[in-house]
């Protein structure tokens, strides 16, 4: 429905600019005025501003720079022109939006400049462009070695936190720590939100009654594979054709689906696996306006 009142490139441009307005909140109200850190190119930022007391605004341009550069090769360079303006628009919100310090409560700074941070992040993302550039690195970086692009941000981040104790103190490090955390969850939710999809398979004898069910009943759309069931070992020889039915549906529906299909089937083998993003077919969306 959005597509009826406002073009996609204005939807974009709005999350991003939300971002940097949601992030430049986090870092002056909460991270810079604290002495805390977050993860990636940010945490990078944060953490040469408190040791050379660079303009972090200036910083955070710098720092991403070679990360952008990178974004064009290993992305494209859209998403490379995108992730500049928009690191530039952070690094211009910082440098004139006076944004008041809220809090020097260690906890609450951790959680909510996290929180915020993540969301900022998040909206970013979602308009189609990057407020830190690690993950480019890890992209490339996973190309060229066996380990995952998570395990080479974990790494990165492991890093920079280490020079956060050594250079800061500890309880810094590990409050940052905590920052990092609520704020990949946070961007986490911001890109899934509720609407999280789950793919759901189901192997069951009544799989006619599951599949109409699901159909007529939820108003899902199934996949149909075709197999075998049996095997066991007991009776290896034994099996019989199978309709192998295959489903997503948001995880707030998940319960619901599981109900529906033991009261058909106590016996049926049920098992879902995470789906990052799904678009087309027969898919639930709220409305967004």
């Amino acid at each position: 429905m959005r597509n009826l009142y406002l073009p996609n490139w204005a939807i974009d441009t709005i999350y991003t600019l939300s971002g940097i307005l949601f992030s430049g909140f986090a870092l002056r109200s909460f991270l810079v005025p604290n002495q805390f850190f977050d993860g990636g190119v940010t945490g990078i930022s944060l953490l040469i501003h408190e040791l050379y007391h660079i303009n972090i605004a200036y910083v955070i341009i710098l720092a991403n720079i070679p990360f952008i550069v990178m974004g064009a090769f290993q992305v494209n360079r859209t998403f490379a022109f995108r992730t500049l303006a928009a690191v530039i628009g952070l690094a211009l919100c910082l440098h004139f939006i006076p944004y008041p310090q809220i809090t020097s409560d260690k906890l609450l700074v951790s959680i909510f400049g996290g929180v915020f941070m993540g969301i900022g992040v998040g909206l970013a993302i979602r308009g189609g462009c990057a407020l830190d550039g690690i993950e480019v690195l890890a992209l490339y970086t996973g190309k060229r070695i066996s380990f995952t692009i998570s395990e080479i941000i974990l790494g990165i981040n492991i890093v920079i936190f280490l020079i956060a104790a050594f250079k800061l103190g500890l309880p810094t490090a590990l409050y940052s720590i905590l920052t990092y955390y609520t704020a990949s969850r946070a961007i986490n939710f911001v890109i899934e939100g509720l609407e999280e999809y789950t793919g759901v398979t189901i192997i069951s004898g009544q799989s006619e009654e599951v599949k109409e069910r699901l159909v007529m009943g939820l108003g899902r759309g199934i996949t149909i594979y075709k197999g075998e069931r049996g095997f066991l070992k007991e009776s290896y020889d034994v099996s019989q054709p199978v309709d192998i039915v295959f489903t997503v549906v948001t995880r707030l529906e998940l319960r619901r689906l599981r109900n529906l299909v033991h009261d058909i089937d106590p016996k049926a083998f049920v098992f879902t696996s995470v789906i990052k993003e799904a678009a087309g077919g027969v898919l639930k969306r709220r409305a967004r306006h």
